[in-house]
């Protein structure tokens, strides 16, 4: 079941459906092992930790995560998640209306010019469907430039470096009306 979609011209329809932890294991374990997900920090991962991973987020009450498709093939990974319980707890004070967003697309030899930013713009869109969120926060790699670069295009602004027990990461927030002006797109809320 598809929860949202958007046609993105030329490049085709992407819609999100949730992560069936134990069908889905597999794909997962592909993309997040995959060399080009470094930053997803799940390199060393056997399947059975990806369908562990997925099933601790699918049972979680604050963190979901979702199966990207472009025209019906899955394409993308993205995860929302509650800074208030999930990733973020002490480092940073929550704001009524925030949430917390991860997103992978899925390895490919095939180059598809502006489909990331495609993929983003939809999970943005996405998460901004739900008329109680404000502004979305993100902690990348404070190495991952690719995708500080697609951040800034869709309205996130950079606060400040964080010290994760995993990496030292960007904290960015990029608010509904960032968004709009960054992208053009209306979230309706």
């Amino acid at each position: 079941m598809s929860t949202t979609s958007t046609t993105t011209g030329t490049l085709g329809k992407l819609s999100l459906r949730p992560v069936d932890p134990q069908a889905d294991a597999e794909l997962l374990h592909r993309w997040v092992t995959d060399p080009k997900a470094a930053f997803w920090l799940m390199q060393e991962a056997r399947l059975q930790d990806v369908e562990r991973e997925y099933m601790s987020i699918a049972a979680h009450e604050h963190h979901d995560a979702f199966l990207g498709l472009h025209d019906g093939e899955p394409a993308f990974l993205m995860e929302r998640y509650d800074p208030r319980y999930v990733e973020l707890v002490g480092l940073y004070e929550p704001e009524p209306g925030d949430i917390g967003m991860h997103f992978l697309t899925a390895p490919s030899d095939v180059r598809i010019p502006g489909f990331t930013r495609a993929v983003i713009t939809t999970v943005m869109e996405h998460l901004f469907a739900d008329a109680s969120v404000k502004r979305v926060v993100v902690e990348p790699d404070v190495g991952n430039k690719a995708v500080h670069a697609l951040n800034e295009a869709v309205g996130f602004v950079p606060e400040r470096e964080i010290d994760k027990p995993e990496k030292k990461a960007l904290l960015s927030f990029c608010t509904r009306e960032q968004f709009e002006a960054a992208t053009g797109r209306t979230t309706g809320a």
